[in-house]
């Protein structure tokens, strides 16, 4: 997703029944400003269907250790006052962009080529800085005839072109296209405003600023080599020599410092290396990687060996890696996550479920290993084990939407429908999505197994629910 593709599918989506269905009508930009609030509801929107795309990367670690890394940025910044979210997008093309409201996506592709973490921070730290300097708010302000509900809707519509690349190319045929796109990119004035405060804020988290250049430099080398196929990340932040000559006379009185990166960091790495290609040539890949000691962390490559040879449902040398893996590094989260994973393949159930035990008492808030005892405890049929695993959380982390579609499948279990609907309306209103969330509620009240006292509650809920969608969606 980026501002070059909003342009282009302006003219798309000016056709009748294009509009996304339960954006908020928020009326022209030009007259009722922008405000923090107003984005917020703009990217709020649009991450309902963000969540709903097949390119979304549904796994929790490597989500919580971005979100880690981007918050780790944030609380350095002198404008953390408001909410973030970052994403994964599955895709081996080097971009990350930031959307209204604070939410910030990354693609697989930029990670894996991240040489350090500070590389990482360094792309993170430029698009928070775009985020809190309003500057997509801003662009956005100056068209004169631009409502927010078509830039939303807009901004939706990218996902699509994501697989339909003709689409994309046919809006580039026009010439409202090209105005549009003109108008809606990033100025010089922008990505330096953005160079100069990411700087800042990596500096203050602790990361290695000059990691901003190296990145930037290595990006501008290999984008003589596309031609006109330059990977997103340069066609919408366009690198210059005067940007990277900028950020070099920033940092030329900085004393060097060298930052080690984290073992998550290259954990996640591997992780996305194993998940790429078929699983024989993963396994190829990191075993001549030990082979041949070509590796930045063996720790992360036996790991990532591990992991292949799990996906290609080969269990017993996938424990045999993990093993040789234990002897190297320190206890860690990640690597009991994929212990226990291995562990529920090869069976017996007990292994895994005592693997998950004993790894929470050491790493009680990875949400990945709470997420796998309870999905565990579930496919044993020990509904209520798990029902009191995720209730107690609820009551620590109540905006936890997974963990509501987990008590949900706990209470079908038991024949609880009304709290089964309850549970999953309650995931679906977390993801945004109210017109579903309303559903379910119905759908409980119609059940006729529960008490009067539940029936109240769900009643309520179904009103509270209403009344926020009728305000997200009513006419100015």
């Amino acid at each position: 997703m980026n501002l070059r593709l909003l342009a282009l599918l302006i003219p798309l989506l000016t056709m009748p029944g294009v509009l996304a269905d339960g954006l908020p009508d928020l009326g022209e930009a030009s007259q009722s400003g922008f405000s923090p609030q107003t984005e917020r509801r703009i990217g709020e929107a649009i991450m309902v269907d963000v969540r709903h795309d097949r390119s979304l990367v549904d796994d929790t670690e490597l989500t919580d250790y971005l979100n880690n890394l981007g918050y780790r940025l944030v609380a350095s910044s002198t404008e953390n006052r408001q909410d973030f979210e970052f994403f994964v997008l599955r895709d081996n093309t080097l971009n990350a962009f930031a959307l209204p409201g604070g939410f910030i996506g990354v693609h697989t592709g930029l990670i894996l080529a991240a040489q350090s973490e500070s590389e990482l921070a360094a792309v993170l730290g430029h698009e928070i800085a775009h985020v809190t300097q309003h500057h997509l708010a801003r662009i956005i302000a100056k068209q004169e005839q631009s409502t927010i509900t078509s830039l939303a809707a807009l901004a939706v519509a990218i996902l699509a072109a994501r697989s339909n690349p003709q689409v994309a190319n046919a809006a580039m045929a026009t010439a409202q296209a090209t105005s549009i796109q003109t108008q809606l990119d990033f100025t010089r004035e922008h990505e330096r405003e953005a160079d100069r405060i990411g700087i800042q804020t990596l500096t203050q988290a602790g990361f290695d600023p000059r990691a901003a250049v190296s990145f930037f430099e290595r990006l501008q080398k290999s984008s003589r080599l596309y031609e006109n196929n330059a990977p997103e990340y340069l066609r919408t932040h366009p690198i210059t020599s005067d940007r990277i000559a900028d950020l070099q006379n920033r940092l030329e009185d900085k004393p060097y410092r060298q930052v080690p990166d984290s073992l998550e960091f290259q954990l996640v790495r591997a992780k996305l290396r194993a998940e790429e290609g078929t699983p024989q040539q993963a396994i190829a890949h990191f075993e001549e990687a030990l082979r041949e000691k070509k590796y930045s962390s063996e720790a992360a490559s036996r790991y990532g060996l591990a992991a292949a040879l799990l996906r290609a449902k080969e269990t017993a040398r996938a424990e045999q890696e993990l093993a040789q893996l234990r002897k190297i590094t320190a206890p860690n989260a990640i690597i009991e996550n994929l212990d226990a994973l291995i562990k529920t393949a090869s069976g017996p159930p007990s292994a895994a479920l005592t693997q998950y035990q004993t790894a929470l008492k050491s790493f009680p808030n990875h949400r990945a290993l709470v997420y796998g005892y309870a999905e565990a405890l579930l496919q044993n049929r020990n509904s209520s084990d798990a029902l009191k695993l995720v209730g107690d959380r609820l009551r620590r982390f109540p905006n936890d939407g997974r963990l509501y579609e987990l008590q949900a499948q706990g209470y079908a279990m038991q024949g609880k429908m009304l709290l089964s609907h309850q549970a999953q309306a309650e995931a679906y209103a977390h993801q945004g999505n109210l017109v579903a969330a309303i559903e379910q509620l119905q759908l409980g009240l119609k059940a006729g197994d529960s008490d009067f006292y539940q029936l109240s509650i769900a009643e309520a809920r179904l009103k509270a629910l209403r009344a926020e969608h009728a305000e997200l969606t009513k006419k100015p």
